[in-house]
């Protein structure tokens, strides 16, 4: 049996068809025993309610660990304390700790305010302080942040996370797994001993995907325009070929060592269902 554990991310839904999309994957993906689940937030907060009422569904009716997603941009430090106490009164004991998507009318760095975090490393670490036991998992990116001016200012970023007190790093999604493991050698060489879990994206919809891999500024590589080139009309086809491409993306950070792999599941059970069951059973 594969050693390696694995997780899911989700997003709340926003319509009723999306609702039952959820529903109708969650029990096939529990199924699978995940060491964990995350729930995303939207940019600025846009999604605060749907966020923790689709964690306290999920944890009402599953026994599966739930993290959710919080963004620390344009919120109080006092707003977000209270938010985090509601969660850990609901018994939610892990925080994607994430700065959020930048208002056009805000410059970084942020100036200092006592009032507001500035650097996700100081929202983690107030975390910490309010919550010693609070799981924090930070983001991390192969690629780099589009709004690093480099990656080793990245890669610094990344380590005052990981020291201000972060359980895990979770990568951006990405394609090659050269550039994980060459994003690997520098973090360790930059002092980084935090996990840094590769995410991946299954490719439910390729034109789709490659919409919201070019808003998350992660680069798709010229083989896989080539390999799904054939199959625009040929939907079955282009599954079975999205499961071969997850499965040996998965297979190999496996035989490389990798202890843990993040899956961003799109609120969909069908390809990751496939290749977790083929890889971790």
């Amino acid at each position: 049996m594969n050693k390696t554990t694995f997780s899911f991310e989700l997003f709340p839904p926003k319509t009723e068809k999306a609702a039952e999309n959820l529903w109708a994957a969650l029990p096939d993906l529990v199924s699978l025993n995940p060491k964990f689940m995350t729930v995303t937030y939207g940019a600025g907060g846009t999604t605060k309610e749907g966020t923790s009422e689709t964690i306290n569904q999920i944890m009402g009716k599953y026994k599966i660990p739930v993290g959710s997603h919080l963004t620390f941009i344009n919120s109080t430090k006092s707003d977000l304390r209270s938010y985090i106490d509601d969660l850990w009164n609901k018994n939610v004991r892990h925080i994607v700790a994430l700065r959020g998507d930048m208002s056009k009318v805000l410059n970084w760095p942020l100036d200092q305010d006592s009032e507001y975090f500035q650097y996700t490393s100081d929202f983690v670490e107030g975390i910490k302080t309010w919550y010693p036991e609070m799981e924090i998992s930070v983001g991390a990116y192969p690629e780099k942040h589009p709004d690093a001016p480099s990656m080793e200012a990245d890669i610094t970023a990344l380590k005052d996370k990981c020291d201000a007190g972060a359980t895990r790093a979770i990568t951006q999604l990405f394609f090659e797994n050269k550039d994980y493991y060459y994003f690997i050698e520098k973090c360790e060489k930059a002092g980084i001993n935090t996990p840094i879990v590769p995410g991946l994206l299954p490719i439910h919809d390729f034109k789709g995907m490659c919409n919201f891999a070019k808003r998350c500024h992660a680069r798709i590589p010229v083989h896989l325009y080539e390999r799904f080139e054939p199959f625009v009309d040929k939907p079955e086809d282009a599954q079975k070929l999205a499961i071969q491409i997850l499965m040996e993306q998965a297979e190999d950070l496996t035989k490389h060592g990798v202890e843990h792999i993040h899956f961003y599941t799109l609120n969909k059970s069908d390809i990751t269902k496939n290749v977790v069951k083929t890889l971790f059973s």
